[in-house]
């Protein structure tokens, strides 16, 4: 798969997510990268043995005081040949990048691993 057939597949997911998030995040680049660095990583303490989808690297909205400005934007990385690594068709590689990318907005918003959990079991109640 091409970079543009895969950054194609973001923007779909994008504008399939609720866009009520979408439109809230502020100063937030998301990008794309083949495999994450060896850094990144080492950041979140994922070894070679595991795949990693994606990161949001940044200072969720819940932990910025009244000082925060001037700063880069945050970053939602979205890595190519893992996604791709962890599904078999092209139908659930566009869910698995669609659950992705809304897992690191999540992030983003604050939430961390068990209340993403909490909600996604909630909704499929």
């Amino acid at each position: 798969m091409t970079d543009v057939e895969f950054d194609v597949l973001i923007t779909r997911a994008m504008n399939e997510l609720p866009q009520k998030y979408i439109k809230g995040l502020d100063n937030v680049a998301i990008v794309m990268a083949d495999e994450p660095t060896l850094e990144q990583r080492q950041k979140i303490g994922v070894d070679g043995q595991h795949l990693l989808l994606g990161l949001y690297e940044g200072i969720p909205l819940t932990q910025r005081g009244a000082g925060y400005s001037f700063v880069l934007p945050d970053k939602i990385t979205l890595f190519k040949n893992s996604l791709i690594a962890s599904v078999n068709n092209d139908d659930d590689l566009f869910e698995q990048i669609k659950h992705t990318l809304w897992h690191e907005i999540a992030h983003y918003y604050g939430l961390n691993h068990d209340r993403m959990d909490e909600l996604t079991n909630r909704n499929k109640k």
